[in-house]
Formats: C-alpha cells, structure tokens, sequence
C-alpha cells in the first residue's frame, strides 16, 4: 500500500551536516505521521523525529534536540531530516516510518508506525 524510499546518508566528519529524505508512494494521504529512527550495532532501534500532516507539531529525541531539524512536503510526498553538528554517536542507520494517524507525543513510539523504508547508513567520523 506504501513505500517509503530513504536516500542522502553516506560519510561525514563530525561537526558536519547531512540531510536525509524520505519519499513516499502509494496510498500517500493515509500518512498523518512521518517519524526518524536509527540503528546502531548492538543498540535497539531508537526514536530521533516526528512530524505531524501539518508540519505543526514535531517532536525530537533528547539527543537531537538542537541538532537536527524534521520537515515534510507533502507536494512531493517526501519527509526531510536536516542533521547538524553531527557526532560520531549520530553513527546509525537511518529509516523513516509512517503512520496512518496522529498519535500526539506517542509519535516516539515506533510501536505506532505502520510503514518502515529499509534504511539509509549515516557515518559520522571523529
């Protein structure tokens, strides 16, 4: 029904900057939520973003606060995560999720998304 499609990840050195997108296709309007996770080696998969239909409403892990900036067009059908001062533990692959509706500050949840993109590697080196 949806697919979801990351692309802009790849090798920066810290302190250094990076977006991501994610674009989506397929029943697009059923996508209220887009969130951000990653994974690391050995880490379970970790909440980083979220942003509502309307761009209204975001939220961010305690780590990224700051740092890193989630925006959607829903024109093209494709969520951004602007990543900066990037550090070596921002190492981890990224996916975007979706869900089918808002579910306020459970959007940390990944419990909560109905659709994954099988991820893009970020590598930030000291």
């Amino acid at each position: 029904q949806v697919q979801l499609v990351e692309s802009g990840g790849g090798l920066v050195q810290a302190g250094g900057s990076l977006r991501l997108s994610c674009a989506a296709s397929g029943r697009t309007f059923t996508l209220y939520t887009m969130g951000w996770f990653r994974q690391a080696p050995g880490k379970e998969r970790e909440f980083v973003a979220a942003i509502a239909w309307s761009g209204g409403s975001t939220y961010y892990a305690d780590s990224v606060e700051g740092r890193f900036t989630v925006s959607r067009d829903n024109a093209k059908n494709t969520a951004y995560l602007q990543m900066n001062s990037l550090r070596p533990e921002d190492t981890a692959v990224y996916s975007c999720a979706a869900a089918r509706f808002y579910s306020g500050s459970g959007s940390r949840d990944k419990g909560v998304y109905n659709y994954w993109g099988q991820g893009t590697q970020v590598t930030v080196s000291s």
